[in-house]
């Protein structure tokens, strides 16, 4: 068994979740994940209590499944507010202790303590109350991360209205969809954002998506980049400056099974999924997981490299402010001004939790590690990733560089369905490289064969077989979707859509999306796998791998590599990733194709978009590009260098 990081005495005795452990008098890791699906009630219960949430009316009954599995209802009769657990709760005891530092693209910082975070959200709730927004209505956030949309996001949890985090990278399409999928009666959004040193206008983009929105009346603005911008009168408003003379707001005390948040998809084809999450599920589930395999605490400074439009976004505020530390947040690119910046920005502001994306860490490699090396960021205490499996040559930098090989990746998989994760590692067992340890706290999950039976190393879909509190309450407007999305392929199980794979030695790795799987000639292949062959070159920063239709073996295999140097790009070159992917995969799937890209089409979450660079490279039209960053890149499909394999 080859580990790459094992769990010292100070981790076993002193982390949070050993105190879960000790109160429920379970001795080892394998003995916890089972105690934690056997009896699924009374394991919520005894998690609900060690994380300490707080009820302004009990629940009596942990889950309710008697409608079936797709509707399971959680901790109800319960009544809670996640203002109240995340911010109220604090204001005696930490009310002056930091609750936000953001630093922006410029290096500009600002903080606000638990009090004065307090006061913004007061602030922004009473504004919304006196525009009509009652428990229920929807809110949208189209919104960078600034401060300000924390306390946007929790002045609607705190008056029980439903906030609609929005991509801020969004163009008016996409927002204007979502706008009108939730009927929201506000947005709230900023003049522009600042990245690599530019101001990027996103009220300009609010004003095009609006002119379709009718059920938006009122627009709520924070002047950021301070840019001239057109003004509605009637609808467009200032942001108020927070005062602690303005008139208080009341947290209200909301049913467990009252909405909080719509999260919406960002597929590249099709009408986006809007996933509604209420007030306990995502309350428990997000504390959970932060608690639990982030070991969070009220001393720690948490920071994941990410937007309130992705799942992580709400995710670690809610997380991070539940445990009374620090979140901290950040504006522009982690390579600007230089190379260093996002390493400078970890040292200097002693952040003990990083989380980011495989991707970007393949971005950050490129460069001269001197750059990472002048930075000890003796502070980080673990690491965190998700959005895509890893390659080992990466993963390895990540946790060697960047953590110093004393650091645990916590490399967590789930989706905005859950606003949780399916898999996630503790910091109590060790870890091999690329793996994501074992099952989630509660999440009994398994890998089903086509057959849906379990299996162990053989590759599978990845399923829950038993209810789980952040569910999606189906797909908003949409539930005969839902349905279709997750339970249509066997009855009572959630099919993620995801493969994954566990080793002899009972490590989870995952695979890629069940849906990007490549059959050729009867024999079927994970993009997942073919990239990471591709990477093992020294030469490629990333690759993207796609099966399309022919009409011998069904599907052949084509493949397009991002360089650390265009120089490199030579047909030498070619014929050499040809063969690394033989040698790896065999000569039945070798490439018929490989093209050279300057990037790959990815979100903002940085997954790369396969689907639209299939339609891209057949032809086909791409119904929706909002969702992708770098949609340019698309465009050097059709004229990019090729090196045929026919």
């Amino acid at each position: 068994m080859s580990l790459v990081w094992k769990p010292t005495e100070e981790w076993l005795k002193k982390a949070n979740i050993s105190r879960l452990m000790q109160q429920n008098k379970i001795g080892t890791y394998e003995e916890l994940i089972r105690w934690s699906v056997e009896d699924v009630p009374r394991f919520w219960r005894a998690c609900v209590d060690d994380l300490g949430v707080e009820w302004d009316t009990p629940y009596e009954t942990v889950y309710d499944d008697s409608d079936g599995f797709p509707w399971t209802r959680w901790f109800l009769g319960g009544k809670l507010n996640i203002v109240h657990n995340c911010l109220d709760r604090h204001l005696k005891e930490r009310g002056d202790s930091l609750a936000i530092l953001w630093e922006g693209d410029g290096g500009e910082i600002r903080k606000w303590t638990y009090k004065e975070l307090s006061v913004q959200v007061s602030t922004v709730a009473n504004t919304l109350q006196q525009w009509g927004v009652k428990k229920g209505d929807a809110v949208g956030l189209y919104f960078p991360m600034l401060p300000e949309v924390v306390a946007s996001l929790f002045a609607c949890f705190k008056i029980g209205a439903v906030a609609v985090p929005i991509f801020s990278g969004f163009g008016p399409e996409a927002v204007a969809s979502r706008l009108n999928d939730c009927k929201a009666k506000v947005l709230i959004t900023t003049d522009g954002v600042c990245r690599r040193g530019k101001k990027i206008p996103i009220k300009p983009q609010a004003d095009l998506a609006l002119q379709s929105v009718p059920s938006v009346k009122h627009v709520l603005v924070f002047r950021h980049t301070g840019e001239t911008i057109e003004w509605k009168e009637g609808r467009d408003f200032e942001w108020v400056a927070a005062s602690t003379g303005f008139n208080k707001v009341e947290t209200l005390s909301c049913d467990s099974e009252d909405p909080c948040m719509i999260l919406y998809t960002s597929g590249t084809t099709g009408k986006p999924k809007g996933c509604v999450h209420t007030q306990a599920g995502a309350l428990v589930q997000i504390a959970k997981e932060v608690t639990y395999s982030f070991d969070c605490k009220p001393i720690d400074r948490f920071f994941w490299f990410t937007d309130i439009g992705w799942m992580m976004g709400p995710w670690e505020m809610i997380g991070t402010l539940f445990n009374g530390a620090t979140l901290i947040l950040f504006e522009g690119a982690p390579d600007y001004p230089r190379p260093d910046r996002l390493w400078k920005f970890i040292d200097e502001h002693q952040v003990t939790q990083l989380g980011i994306a495989p991707t970007a860490i393949r971005l950050l490699k490129k460069y001269s590690e001197a750059w990472v090396d002048k930075y000890p960021m003796k502070s980080l205490r673990l690491l965190g990733s998700t959005g895509e499996p890893w390659d080992e040559e990466s993963y390895h930098w990540y946790f060697q560089k960047v953590g110093k090989g004393r650091c645990p990746v916590i490399n967590i998989s789930g989706g905005t369905e859950l606003v949780g994760c399916l898999l996630a590692p503790l910091p109590i067992a060790p870890l091999k490289a690329c793996s994501l340890q074992g099952p989630s706290l509660g999440m009994a999950v398994d890998v089903f064969n086509e057959k849906g039976k379990s299996v162990r190393e053989e590759v599978g879909y990845l399923v829950c077989k038993k209810p789980f509190p952040s569910m999606t309450r189906g797909f908003l407007n949409d539930p005969d979707r839902f349905l279709e999305t997750y339970f249509s392929k066997w009855d009572r199980i959630w099919n993620h859509g995801d493969w994954a794979y566990v080793d002899k030695d009972g490590f989870w790795f995952l695979r890629g999306r069940a849906d990007d799987t490549i059959k050729i000639a009867g024999k079927r292949v994970g993009p997942a796998e073919v990239e990471a062959a591709l990477m093992e070159n020294k030469n490629v920063v990333e690759a993207a791998a796609i099966g399309i239709p022919d009409s011998l073996k069904g599907e052949v295999l084509v493949c397009f590599v991002v360089l650390k140097n265009e120089a490199q790009k030579t047909e030498a070159l070619t014929k050499e990733l040809l063969q690394q992917v033989i040698r790896v995969l065999g000569k039945s799937l070798a490439p018929q194709a490989i093209y050279y890209l300057s990037g790959l089409p990815k979100t903002r979450s940085a997954k790369i978009v396969r689907g639209a660079i299939r339609k891209k490279f057949l032809g086909e039209e791409i119904s929706n590009l909002a969702s992708i960053e770098n949609p340019q890149v698309l465009e050097e499909i059709v004229s990019c260098q090729i090196f045929s394999n026919k």
